[in-house]
């Protein structure tokens, strides 16, 4: 249900949109049975001249079933919930598939920070591309991210990817995800962080592997510092054969 007004754009949406929607019609169906069953009962046993009233204690067994059998149904649609719950948990934040990429995501107030892996694929090298309120990614890509924060509690928070993540200051928060959509969607940061949390908003890019490609030429080219330590690298590599 939640796809007809947002796109579910990772590899995971659509679990998280299954318990939403179990969720939504299971409350919905015993509240409309609930209501239907009220309203029907008032009409019923409305007051009649003529007709004295019932004193009932719901002790009698006949009578306890119409709360006890209603009551067991429920409870076995809570188990429903809570194993499809418990399923979905354990594959978005506990169990990690091997990772096509790593990125770096760093929480301030009030903006987001992104180190993207350049060429050699790989973080914390000296062809990393940072980007301010930017995300890019290739689509069918699985992606670790590395969460951190620099201040205070921040909220990683893309919607389109279903995908929500306190930023902690002091730790290193380790998720994944993987875009199956191109396209281009906002986020923001859904942790209530200093008086410029409603501008802290960022966008991902979710791009094919030549439109990202691109991307990562084009934004070298823009880092000058960085491709002069590139070429240093490479100039002492040189010399080194």
């Amino acid at each position: 249900m939640i796809e007809y007004y947002l796109v579910a754009a990772s590899s995971f949406a659509r679990d998280i949109d299954m318990v939403f929607d179990v969720v939504f019609w299971s409350v919905a169906f015993w509240f409309t049975l609930t209501f239907g069953a009220f309203i029907w009962l008032i009409f019923k046993f409305r007051a009649k001249e003529g007709v004295p009233a019932q004193y009932i204690t719901g002790e009698e067994k006949s009578q306890k079933k119409y709360i006890s059998y209603p009551h067991f149904a429920v409870l076995i649609f809570d188990v429903l919930i809570i194993v499809m719950a418990v399923r979905v948990w354990y594959d978005v934040k506990q169990d990690l598939p091997p990772a096509d990429h790593t990125v770096r995501v760093i929480g301030q107030q009030w903006a987001w920070t992104f180190v993207h892996p350049g060429p050699d694929g790989k973080i914390d090298t000296a062809d990393d591309i940072t980007e301010i309120d930017e995300l890019h990614l290739q689509v069918d890509s699985t992606y670790h991210y590395k969460l951190e924060s620099t201040d205070v509690l921040h909220s990683f928070s893309i919607p389109v990817f279903r995908l929500k993540q306190d930023a902690i200051p002091g730790r290193v928060i380790t998720g994944w995800f993987k875009p199956i959509l191109t396209g281009e969607w906002d986020f923001q940061c859904a942790e209530i962080c200093g008086i410029g949390h409603g501008i802290m908003a960022a966008r991902v890019f979710v791009e094919t592997p030549a439109e990202h490609e691109a991307w990562m030429q084009q934004a070298m080219n823009q880092q000058p510092g960085q491709q002069s330590e590139l070429q240093l690298a490479a100039n002492a590599a040189t010399v080194g054969e």
